[in-house]
Order: C-alpha cells, then structure tokens, then sequence
C-alpha cells in the first residue's frame, strides 16, 4: 500500500455543529460532530481518498505489513483519531480500563488526549475533580444535578493539549474544536448529560453505576510532556509539527504514521493537503512534504 489521503467517517450527534466544513468536510448530515479520520472502528471505517484503492474502506485495504509489527501486541487496531465540533457541551462522562472493560464488557478501555483548534471566547472543558471526592459524595451531586461543582473547568485556547486517562472524568465545553486521539474503543459511561435530549428527542441513557466503579475520586493532576510530543501511551504516540521543520517522514521503524494538518497547504508525495487532511503512511514508506503549516503526527512507539 502506498501513502494515501483518507475521508473519514462522519457523525451527526445531538451536542455538534458546523464548524469543521471549514475543514473541507463534506456531508448531507444537519451537523457534524465527529469525523473519524483514521478509523478502522467497526462501526465506521476511513474511506481511501487517493491512489488505486481511492473508494475503498481503509479497514478493507490494511495488512499487517502496512500496520507494522509493533501493532502485533494488539487483537485490533490501537488507534482512533478524530476531528470534533462541540456546539454545545458533550456529556460528562468516563472512559474505564482496560482491565476493568476487558472483564465486564469484552472490549478494551480508553485513554484519549485532545488538542485545541478553535475555540469561542469564555470556551473550557471540564476534566478531573477540583479535590479528592468520594464515590458517596459525587453520587449525592449526581442526585443533586450539581456534580459540575466538582470538576475542574478549565479555559483552553488553540495549540492547547491535555492527556485524559481512563477513569478521569470530563467533558468537551460548547465553542470548542479539537483533535483527538485515542484507543480504538467506543466504551463511554454518561454521569450527567446538561439536560439535553438525544437526536431521537428523549434524554440519553445515563451509565452512573458503571462510572462510580471506575472513577478516579482524586484530585486531578495534568500530565504534561515536552513538545513537539504531545501525549504518549501504549496506543499512539502524537506530535506537532511545522513542515518547514519536518518535511520529510519515514515510516520505518515498526509502525505506520497518520498525518493531520492543521493549518496550511501543499503536497504530500505529490497528493494535495490543506486545513483538516489526514494521511496514512504504511509501514516502510517514505513522505516528503511541500508547502507550509501545521500537522499532527501520530504513531506506535
């Protein structure tokens, strides 16, 4: 397989808006909450956007060889990578371990980490408690409709980064988009959900017993890490990069990489890039990068 451009897998959800057809994304859906840039989820794959198997789904296409061998440890893919537009604010809401959703729901867990690319004025997320809390205290808020009281809210700007753990609770402010990478893995338990109905028009099922077993009561306490890396785990490995700085990448050390650009335009091996392109590098190829701006860069270490 070559370096090819990749569509993604778009989602219409009750909390997004329009801002990501700024992006270059197209669609007939109302809004568009989430593009899956590089997905082989099962529950939507990444179409191929360039090459000979422009048309077909990425997950289709893949070998073993185009993943790399350090990807052999997992049963699946490791990696989801998105684009989101919260128009308003997502749920609050929880991502368990691996440990504890291999044993109670048959699928791995999920860490995530975002990267700010817009955000309104007065925007923020909502991630981890101010304090050590208990599992008594925060079920007594839920009841309360006033477990917001606990979490830290913090106000976020573009280029801004925060790595989310399994078991951390959060939630995406209304006025944000960001990039996100994280484990394959759709498991998400709800806490509260602002009151809002579902596209359906009924309120969106709560998971509250599951949270308040996999919650992480402590105070919460960022990880930072040294750019141009922006957050490591045994399921990606991101990065920022201008291409004046990196114009040439080689995937050739065990694992593909994933490109996102974020601001700028030019060509990836002779493929047109601008704002919101993804790209999949195959294991043991190369790419030279022309033009200017801003990419993600996303791997297994």
């Amino acid at each position: 397989m070559e370096i090819v451009k990749l569509k993604p897998y778009m989602k219409e959800i009750v909390w997004g808006g329009n801002t990501l057809r700024k992006y270059g994304k197209q669609s007939n859906l109302s809004n568009i909450a989430e593009c899956w840039e590089l997905s082989l989820h099962k529950e939507g794959s990444s179409i191929i956007a360039s090459g000979k198997d422009e048309g077909k789904s990425l997950s289709d296409v893949l070998t073993k060889e185009d993943i790399g061998p350090k990807c052999n440890k997992f049963p699946f893919f490791p990696t989801l990578i998105k684009l989101i537009d919260a128009d308003r604010e997502l749920s609050v809401q929880v991502h368990p371990s691996d440990e504890y959703a291999l044993k109670n729901e048959g699928q791995f867990g999920k860490t995530e980490m975002w990267y700010i690319l817009e955000a309104k004025e007065g925007a923020g997320i909502y991630l981890g408690f101010k304090r050590d809390t208990s599992k008594e205290e925060v079920e007594e808020k839920i009841k309360n409709n006033t477990l917001v009281d606990l979490l830290n809210f913090i106000p976020v700007k573009p280029g801004d980064c925060y790595f989310v753990k399994s078991g951390t609770v959060h939630a995406i402010g209304a006025g944000i988009t960001l990039f996100e990478v994280q484990q394959n893995s759709s498991l998400t338990y709800r806490l509260y959900d602002w009151g809002k109905l579902g596209m359906d028009g009924k309120p969106r099922e709560l998971h509250i017993d599951k949270s308040l077993k996999i919650l992480n009561f402590k105070k919460f306490e960022k990880e930072n890490f040294e750019r141009p890396l922006l957050g490591e785990c045994d399921y990606f490995s991101t990065s920022e990069h201008l291409v004046k700085d990196l114009n040439e990448i080689s995937a050739d050390k065990g694992s593909f990489i994933s490109l996102t650009f974020i601001e700028g335009n030019g060509k990836i091996n002779n493929i047109s890039y601008a704002k919101g392109d993804t790209f999949f590098v195959p294991n043991g190829k190369k790419a030279t990068i022309e033009g200017n701006g801003k990419f993600i860069l996303t791997t297994i270490k």
